[in-house]
């Protein structure tokens, strides 16, 4: 059992499919050197996974019905069901070291702040059996495009847009006052970078985190993603409209050299081509990539 319990922690994540992910994400919840108050499960399927284990603390369960995946408004329905003054938000697919909690709720006991954990990234195949830290820590790879997390304690990041959806932390109040996700975000990409745009304007710093570790487990992906294309493009005139510049700028490169868009960072819109073709979707699948 955990040492301790982090009563002002709530962690949330969401989920369609991927039940293996999810009870991995638990197991790793069950072994945390302090427990969060409560786990909440925003399912973005008709029903919840049965037979799920024991996180070591509460486990609350919404549903969030919508196509494409409605990721920012279950995002948004867990943090209005939380309740606790921290809200950890961890991808499905990521495992939380033993440190992840207590990590979150240090930074946030010393400042306010939008706090950003390190993942690093497992390779394909099965886990091994009741793998532990020192393993996960063998096997995970940082992300080439990830700037170094401090062993311990915070470091300030001045770039707010290196917030990734697969683990960070704020305060409750600072995500209620900034109104959460925008849900007019459609389908993959954009929303995070926008909430983070959004909290920076507000005057949130952010920080990296020492010790607030989460391990990636592997799935396909997709090198561009191209089954991503549609609304790749539609949010990322979305932020360019609010924000006067524009983000997922390495995919519309990609984009741009793959002959589909007219684009450069100076432009006031993209210009479509042509949709890729199936074949050429199909093609751009890396099932052994670790990052896309």
């Amino acid at each position: 059992m955990p040492a301790e319990t982090a009563a002002a922690v709530s962690v949330l994540t969401l989920v369609r499919g991927r039940a293996d992910r999810l009870r991995h994400l638990m197991r790793g919840l069950a072994r945390q050197t302090a427990s969060p108050r409560e786990l909440v499960i925003a399912w973005m399927q008709p029903e919840a996974e049965p037979d799920l284990p024991d996180p070591g603390c509460p486990v609350r369960h919404l549903h969030v019905p919508g196509e494409p995946m409605p990721l920012a408004a279950a995002r948004n329905r867990a943090a209005e069901a939380a309740c606790s003054d921290l809200l950890v938000f961890l991808d499905v697919d990521c495992i939380p070291g033993r440190s992840l909690v207590a990590a979150y709720a240090g930074a946030a006991a010393r400042t306010d702040g939008l706090f950003l954990g390190e993942v690093l990234y497992l390779p394909p195949g099965g886990l091994p059996a009741d793998s532990d830290d020192a393993t996960l820590d063998r096997l995970g790879r940082a992300h080439p495009a990830r700037p170094p997390v401090p062993e311990a304690g915070l470091r300030p990041e001045p770039d707010a847009g290196q917030l990734w959806g697969l683990s960070f932390a704020l305060p409750a109040r600072a995500w209620h006052a900034g109104g959460g996700m925008d849900e007019a975000y459609a389908g993959y990409g954009g929303e995070e970078t926008d909430l983070a745009a959004r909290l920076a304007g507000s005057g949130l710093p952010t920080f990296w985190v020492g010790g607030a570790r989460a391990y990636h487990q592997h799935h396909p992906v997709h090198v561009p993603p191209l089954q991503h294309f549609a609304p790749i493009l539609a949010n990322a005139a979305r932020f360019r409209a609010r924000h006067g510049r524009w983000c997922m700028t390495y995919w519309l490169g990609q984009f741009r050299d793959a002959g589909l868009i007219a684009w450069d960072e100076e432009a006031e819109s993209i210009r479509l081509l042509r949709a890729p073709t199936a074949p050429e979707i199909a093609a751009a699948s890396r099932p052994d990539a670790l990052f896309s």
